[in-house]
């Protein structure tokens, strides 16, 4: 069964939305909600999946031995993230 969700927006984002339909980018209204909805949901679980593989090398961080096969190159982009 398909949930239906009832909400209000302002009217600049009312008339976006409708450009968005005007250029051909969403069929409807809905689509264009249920489309930036998956995105958000999508970024959402892509973010707490990064979190948890940068937490679990901070927990446990590569050995020099593992990192000895990687290029100067590599070495340096694996440096310079932020965990």
């Amino acid at each position: 069964m398909a949930e239906q969700l009832v909400t209000r927006i302002d009217d600049r984002l009312a008339a976006e939305v409708d450009r968005l339909i005007a250029d051909g980018v969403v069929a409807n209204r809905s689509e264009a909600v249920r489309l930036g909805l998956e995105r958000l949901a999508d970024a959402h679980r892509r973010r707490q999946v990064g979190e948890r593989i940068a937490e679990a090398y901070r927990r446990l961080p590569q050995t020099d031995e593992e990192l000895s096969g990687i290029g100067d190159s590599t070495r340096a982009l694996i440096a310079e993230e932020p965990w």
